[in-house]
């Protein structure tokens, strides 16, 4: 949650519709000072880490600020539905020891926490990309260990990452120059080389950086997924600008392929930035029995759900969720298609557009949330920014694929005690289709 200057929180969300608080926050866990922009959360861990001594599953919440560089491990296992602050790793002293700032992503290993770092230096004082690459820490105690990569290669940019350990591989995606995506999006800073265009493919045992994998010039590859089969190499990452799902794969000779699979191609469109709207992919999920894809495009507002059993991926649900082109608004389609009508929830309308999905390990629930990242939520949706995101819940047909949204559900983060916050990354007790990696 961000708010302007009081304390990020972590919200526990009652999801039970048999529950008297269904679809209300229950409870509300503050961070310590302001200015953390939480953003995505990890496990101490996961379902590949069970029966370790010591370390208990989906135990501990690894919260991440941004733009601190704090690292909180919020206690979830001892009240699932108040939980407490267990300890905080500042900023200060992950700089300080490693050189690295702005985390991202957090993953638990067989006997390590691995956390992506998007650069180095301070709110306060300015932020670069040096110092991109990968932190570990204990799993136990939470301390910093060392600097994760090895080597005298390392990533240009910082983001996302996944690994396969019985292909002894990691893939990981950048964002950008932080100096840049922190205070909001320039178009002209892509063609200056502002923002990533590369996977990199690392071997996990040895920590080494092996292959760059170019997607050109303004993709920014953002989230990345395996399969959950863990026997399977396949992943995907979504490219924000560019709008493309990419799917990875091993070649005969130990190199890494990429191929485009699933293209949102951009809308004409008078009333905004630029004379064509790209839908920005900037979340995707791979259900966990790996037979659908559900991805967000943030400024177009839709949810797309793909059948991934046949040769190629398929289309086979879609819903908008606000967005930037829902009718009425200042921006127009110029080539004769149907805008959508601004969704409304339980009287709320829903502001900003598909961001954030989470999906029930039955498949058959998809959350969503509208907010991005503070300083983009301000450019791009400043009615958000003002009057606060919102979390819906979407049922899915895991049958034939389909997408329809449940209307006794929503979470109105515009309404909260101390004023409207925006909602980002959503987890569930026991893991989920985001974070469990399978070994």
């Amino acid at each position: 949650m961000e708010k302007g200057t009081k304390p990020d929180y972590l919200a526990t969300v009652d999801v039970d519709p048999k529950s008297p608080t269904y679809s209300q926050v229950i409870h509300r866990l503050h961070m310590a000072e302001p200015g953390d922009e939480l953003h995505h959360l990890g496990w101490n861990a996961c379902s590949s880490c069970r029966g370790q001594t010591g370390r208990p599953t989906h135990s501990f919440i690894v919260a991440p600020g941004v733009l601190s560089g704090n690292i909180h491990i919020i206690d979830v296992k001892s009240d699932p539905k108040a939980p407490k602050l267990h300890k905080t790793i500042p900023g200060p002293e992950i700089l300080s020891k490693v050189g690295a700032a702005l985390p991202h992503t957090t993953h638990c290993a067989p006997d390590e926490l691995i956390m992506s770092f998007m650069g180095s230096g301070t709110a306060k004082d300015g932020f670069k990309p040096e110092g991109a690459g990968f932190v570990s820490f204990d799993p136990r105690t939470f301390e910093i260990k060392r600097r994760w990569e090895a080597g005298p290669k390392a990533p240009t940019f910082g983001y996302d990452f996944w690994y396969q350990l019985r292909h002894d591989v990691m893939i990981s995606s950048e964002w950008g120059d932080p100096d840049c995506f922190t205070k909001g999006f320039n178009p002209g800073h892509v063609s200056e080389g502002k923002y990533g265009n590369k996977l990199y493919v690392w071997n996990f045992k040895d920590h080494t950086l092996k292959q760059e994998i170019d997607l050109g010039a303004g993709a920014i590859p953002l989230e990345v997924r395996f399969l959950h089969n863990p026997e399977k190499p396949v992943a995907f990452t979504g490219c924000a600008l560019s709008s493309e799902m990419i799917q990875i794969t091993p070649k005969s000779d130990g190199q890494w392929a990429a191929k485009c699979v699933i293209k949102v191609d951009p809308i004409p469109v008078t009333g905004w930035a630029l004379p064509h709207m790209p839908g920005l992919i900037t979340d995707f999920l791979i259900s966990m029995d790996d037979r659908f894809l559900y991805l967000s495009n943030w400024l177009h507002g839709d949810v797309r759900q793909y059948d991934l059993s046949g040769e190629e991926p398929k289309l086979v649900g879609q819903f908008f969720v606000g967005g930037s082109m829902k009718r009425g608004g200042p921006v127009k389609r110029t080539d004769g298609e149907e805008q959508p009508e601004a969704l409304v929830v339980k009287g709320v309308e829903i502001q900003g557009g598909a961001q954030m999905v989470q999906l029930s390990l039955d498949g058959k629930r998809l959350y969503v949330s509208t907010s991005l990242f503070s300083s983009w939520d301000k450019q791009f949706y400043p009615d958000m920014a003002t009057r606060g995101a919102q979390m819906i819940q979407l049922d899915v047909d895991t049958e034939k694929g389909g997408l329809t949204l449940n209307p006794d559900f929503l979470v109105d983060f515009g309404q909260e005690p101390d004023g409207p916050v925006l909602c980002h990354e959503m987890r569930l007790p026991g893991g989920d289709c985001t974070s469990d990696i399978f070994l």
